[in-house]
């Protein structure tokens, strides 16, 4: 008899519709790699959960974007329960989701990032905490969820009069001016760099998910050692939280300097997605890389 594979989808976070949008994908494709298939879209009732989770599914596909679902707390119940699951565990979850402490790691192990400080959503308000241009991010959310550049010519932040909506803390980042590149990892294996161009200044929300929103170019037309950097550093990021399965690191390249923005330790899997284009680039299909997160998933030790 196939395996039986649960697909977690939905959930509660700003990612919800993308999630579905993934999940719908990994269930058709792991059906045609033939599995047998649940897809399961996630509510914020884990009593439901833990009740459609049995009978026991052979493996976890966790399609979940966002906080609660890749931040390691489903990866913590799922370690309860014993169940193998995809992409990276708990702690690994945990950390790459709080950008303040996964910085501090990646700074101890070499990898470079962004000037940065962590103020007050009050203190952004009232003034530049920072020299411009900057880049106000959440401190826990996924999808540049929350992120805006301020500019020279930016007179009013987008949150001045409603608040910000993510907490009482806001991460403060010098912005770094260049091209956009991401690297996937797979087993901690880089994949290829895709550089990222879009009309809309950064990778955004809207450039990542609209049809249209932003060109991929793979492989990213960079000097061969300067590719090499730029795999070398994610797989070195992938080391240092200690992920597994597949994720996604995204750098700024200035010209001279990388830069790490972050590491996504689970990456979309819709049909603008980054990780099945590279997959693709190196002679794996949708279905056998869904297949090998399957085959590969576990739960933490």
């Amino acid at each position: 008899m196939s395996r039986h594979v649960a697909v977690l989808m939905g959930g509660w976070s700003a990612e919800r519709e993308v999630s579905l949008v993934s999940g719908a994908a990994v269930s058709k494709a792991l059906a045609e790699g033939g599995y047998r298939v649940t897809s399961m879209d996630i509510q914020r009732d884990m009593g439901a959960l833990m009740t459609r989770l049995y009978p026991r599914p052979d493996v976890i596909f966790n399609a979940l974007h966002g906080r609660y679902g890749e931040d390691g707390c489903v990866q913590g119940l799922l370690n309860i329960l014993d169940i193998p699951y995809t992409h990276s565990g708990m702690l690994a979850s945990a950390l790459a989701m709080d950008k303040p402490m996964a910085k501090r790691l990646f700074a101890a192990a070499g990898i470079p990032m962004a000037e940065h400080v962590i103020v007050s959503s009050d203190d952004v308000i009232a003034g530049d905490v920072m020299e411009r241009p900057y880049v106000i991010k959440p401190l826990n959310e996924g999808s540049s969820v929350g992120v805006h550049i301020v500019g020279e010519k930016t007179s009013e932040l987008p949150f001045a009069d409603s608040g910000w909506p993510f907490g009482e803390r806001v991460m403060v980042e010098r912005f770094i001016p260049g091209r956009e590149l991401t690297v996937a990892v797979r087993g901690g294996e880089p994949l290829t760099v895709t550089e990222i161009t879009t009309e809309r200044g950064f990778y955004d929300y809207d450039a990542k998910y609209e049809e249209g929103g932003s060109v991929h170019l793979i492989p990213a037309p960079l000097e061969s050692d300067v590719h090499e950097e730029t795999m070398r550093l994610a797989a070195l990021a992938h080391e240092t939280l200690g992920c597994r399965g597949v994720s996604r690191a995204d750098f700024r390249f200035d010209g001279d300097s990388l830069f790490l923005l972050e590491i996504n330790t689970q990456p979309g899997m819709t049909s603008t997605s980054l990780v099945p284009e590279q997959a693709a680039h190196v002679g794996m299909s949708f279905t056998e890389l869904v297949g090998w997160m399957v085959e590969n998933a576990e739960c933490d030790q």
